[in-house]
């Protein structure tokens, strides 16, 4: 495994400019996803660090080794791709072993390290068979085994889930995130899918327009995103824009007064997380508005609502279905209090 470190990285097609001065350090053994929209410049950042494509400007290390000029095949990266990319007329096994074939290997060598991968993947009694003969899921963990079985000293990951079902899509990504720390391997992931990136990253790098917008843990961004489109990008938030009128006081362009935490001035967005406001309950929350159910979602661990303030604004709300009660849905139409902590709100720009 390997610390990679990109300065300055930039590339241009022509007159688009798909990543701009990008800069960042990647620990050993840490796993990194880059998350963002289609278009954004993740994937061109991933194809850098594997090689495959040229950088116009910056910089690419492996620890202390300069690897920007540097081909694929002498970077020792290990690329999984979105489509798998597994040739259907050799065996699960030759496919694993062919990486090591072109590194002209001995036949032990070969045997032994294929089979290993295999067997890190569960999939060392399918060695013989073809990849038409596996399910979605089986060929991805083949994909991952090929990348696997030369000993990268960094794991590249390209939308490696997208292309299964839901249900599958979750346990294999909890089997990567396993055999990473299990292996202690440096592994950066591109993925648009938030829940998929939450789950399975150390920190996340989120990327807009060629340019990084917030590195953090999911935690660190979910509480605190720096700006809108993180807010917007990681998880579901509501947006209620305005101006600070006072001390801990905002009032929005609607025209509701909101007590909020911390020091702010100006024009500001408060945004607000589903989960954090209440409807109905008795509380002596300070902020609590009339509200009107306009829609009603039922998900089965969660409840979502869609409320109307008497004010115009719409909020969503996420309730969690606890069964003991205090959970019943709340029909279409109905009148509610939605209410909320000054804490519950982040400004933002």
């Amino acid at each position: 495994m390997a610390r990679v470190t990109l300065r300055s990285l930039s590339k241009r097609f022509g007159e688009h400019l798909a990543v701009r001065d990008f800069s960042l350090e990647i620990p050993e053994g840490e796993f990194l996803v880059l998350l963002g929209p289609s278009g954004c410049g993740k994937t061109t950042t991933l194809r850098m660090i594997a090689g495959f494509v040229e950088p116009s400007a910056g910089r690419i290390l492996f620890g202390e080794r300069d690897v920007t000029e540097l081909p694929p095949y002498r970077r020792n990266t290990g690329l999984v791709f979105q489509g798998y990319a597994l040739f259907p007329h050799l065996t699960v096994f030759e496919n694993v072993a062919f990486g090591l074939r072109m590194r002209k290997l001995d036949r032990a060598a070969i045997e032994k390290r294929a089979t290993e991968a295999l067997r890190l993947v569960r999939l060392e009694t399918l060695g013989e068979r073809m990849p038409r003969q596996l399910s979605g899921g089986q060929q991805q963990r083949v994909a991952l085994a090929r990348a696997l079985a030369i000993e990268p000293e960094v794991l590249l990951l390209d939308e490696p889930l997208s292309n299964l079902d839901a249900k599958l899509r979750e346990e294999v990504r909890v089997e990567i995130r396993q055999l990473q720390r299990r292996l202690g391997l440096t592994t950066v992931m591109v993925t648009h899918d938030q829940e998929e990136a939450l789950s399975v990253a150390d920190r996340l790098v989120v990327m807009e327009n060629g340019e990084i917008r917030q590195i953090g843990t999911q935690r660190e961004l979910y509480n605190s995103p720096s700006n809108q489109f993180v807010a917007n990008f990681i998880g579901r938030t509501n947006f209620l824009p305005g101006a600070m009128s006072g001390p801990a006081q905002f009032r929005t362009e609607s025209g509701l007064d909101i007590a909020v935490a911390g020091e702010a001035s100006g024009e500001r967005i408060l945004a607000i997380r589903p989960e954090r406001i209440r409807l109905g309950e008795s509380n002596s929350a300070v902020n609590r508005f009339s509200a009107t159910v306009e829609f009603v979602s039922y998900l089965g661990a969660t409840t979502e609502y869609v409320v109307r303030l008497a004010s115009g604004d719409r909020l969503s709300v996420e309730r969690h279905n606890t069964g003991t009660g205090d959970g019943a849905v709340i029909e279409v139409g109905a009148a509610v209090e939605a209410s909320w902590d000054p804490d519950a709100g982040r400004l933002i720009h």
